[in-house]
């Protein structure tokens, strides 16, 4: 198996951008968005 640095590369940053899309979703979604707080509801007037 033998793959050249633009394929590596470019393989690398579509992992993390995958991995980061994912941990992002977990944290708006799953269990730990229990803890997060609405901005506008606490000011409201």
């Amino acid at each position: 198996m033998n793959m050249d640095t633009a394929t590596i590369v470019g393989s690398s940053i579509a992992i993390a951008l995958v991995a980061l899309t994912g941990y992002s979703i977990y944290m708006a979604f799953g269990p730990p968005s229990a803890e997060l707080s609405d901005p506008f509801e606490d000011h409201e007037d």
